[in-house]
């Protein structure tokens, strides 16, 4: 999830410390294979009263770094697993003189990334619901096992607050049929659920919301094309406030190129790799999920290097961006036809936010279909939510920092609330 510095302009709230009245936070985490990512923060005001990650879960280096009242702790040392990470997260809460227990957490929201055809919704989690995201972590087997382990380190120390799943495919479970079924065999599907399920929903939900009050705009009114580029990455089409088709699919794997993942490719390269080069279906998913996309082109999945090595003239690295550019103008040029036209444009998460140069590239030599951005808005050095199109252009470019934590945040408390358990 990414993790904006500043304010954004359309929503409010930002960070200001520990709230004045903290009788009604959320603590939000996102529980990866080997991290923790958390906020406790205010759902109405968007106040981040505490911030900070684990990193390294089950190595000798782990450790923690926690961000409150304008200050940084860290710590270093192992940490055996979640649950551990999760009671260093409340250790160090308490060493900076605010103890969960009594901060006021009426709620702990869960970042989960699948939800399969069940969980559409933001949903109260009991015995029956942790055991059945569980079941689906063959559709996210990279993901919902480690979501699942903070959702029960979560409910072991907190055990008397409500926690509520947020699910990253929710936003998406009613695609159009056309666009979330596979050209495959019928009942093969069925038996399985193969459907396109996409992700980073929450973030897609969150921004093209928020682009519609910048626009001053109602939502139904609007077709939007929404990039959320991070080390994953995904592409939305919105008609009227809802998405009608997305890049990923059955798992997060399909569509853009993306840090450690390819996005998409020939399904015949599968069965090609386990005939001529004897990989199995392990050592493929491997190369797929974390040896792939830029990483595999180039060697490096972090952007910022990337970028290095590109100016220093190295050929690898400069395909690897030029793919990764090809990929996101296909997408692009697809859903200006599905949606008919678009009015918003958006750029959002760490690359999408944090690079210039991939949004001029991206939207480049367009200007007979509206869009043009201008180079001194895409360049300014602004970190808020704001407007990258050429005066009087057409469509709408824009920034927009995401920020699911709140999102999360406000959704858990939305739950708890209708179900009267906090």
């Amino acid at each position: 999830m990414s993790d904006p510095s500043g304010s954004d302009s359309i929503s409010g709230g930002g960070r200001a410390g520990w709230p004045d009245t903290a009788d009604d936070l959320v603590l939000v985490i996102n529980s990866g294979s080997s991290s923790i990512k958390y906020q406790l923060l205010d759902p109405e005001s968007g106040v981040v009263a505490a911030s900070g990650m684990v990193d390294r879960i089950g190595e000798a280096n782990a450790g923690i770094e926690h961000q409150v009242d304008g200050r940084t702790i860290e710590h270093r040392g192992p940490i055996a697993d979640h649950t551990a990470g999760l009671r260093l997260v409340f250790d160090t809460f308490a060493e900076t003189g605010h103890d969960l227990a009594g901060a006021g957490v009426r709620a702990v929201g869960h970042r989960v990334v699948h939800g399969g055809e069940v969980f559409y919704r933001p949903t109260l989690l009991d015995d029956a619901v942790v055991a059945a995201i569980s079941e689906l972590s063959s559709l996210a087997p990279l993901h919902n096992p480690a979501n699942v382990a903070g959702i029960e380190s979560a409910r072991e120390l907190l055990p008397g607050v409500p926690q509520v799943a947020v699910f990253d495919t929710a936003f998406f479970h009613g695609l159009p049929d056309a666009a979330k079924t596979y050209a495959i065999d019928a009942k093969v599907a069925a038996a399985h659920g193969i459907r396109k399920y996409g992700f980073h929903g929450t973030s897609h939900e969150y921004v093209s919301g928020r682009v519609a009050a910048l626009l001053d705009r109602d939502p139904a009114e609007l077709n939007q094309i929404v990039f959320h580029l991070g080390n994953g990455a995904s592409a939305s089409a919105i008609r009227g406030g809802h998405p009608i088709d997305t890049t990923m699919g059955l798992t997060p794997l399909e569509g853009l190129v993306m840090g450690t993942r390819g996005g998409d490719l020939d399904p015949g390269i599968i069965a090609h790799l386990v005939r001529s080069a004897h990989m199995d279906v392990d050592q493929i998913d491997e190369m797929l999920n974390r040896n792939s996309g830029l990483k595999g082109l180039s060697g490096v999945n972090d952007f910022r290097e990337l970028q290095r090595l590109i100016d220093a003239g190295d050929p690898a690295a400069r395909l690897a961006y030029d793919v990764y550019i090809h990929r996101l103008r296909r997408y692009l040029g697809a859903y200006l036809i599905e949606l008919g036209g678009v009015d918003a444009i958006t750029f959002t998460a760490g690359v999408g936010e944090n690079s210039p140069q991939v949004r001029a590239d991206a939207l480049a030599g367009l200007s007979r279909f509206g869009i043009e951005v201008d180079p001194a808005r895409n360049t300014a050095a602004e970190r808020t939510a704001r407007h990258i199109s050429a005066p009087g252009a057409e469509v709408a470019v824009l920034v927009v920092p995401t920020n699911e934590e709140l999102a999360i945040a406000r959704a858990a408390r939305r739950v708890v609330a209708a179900q009267g358990a906090g």
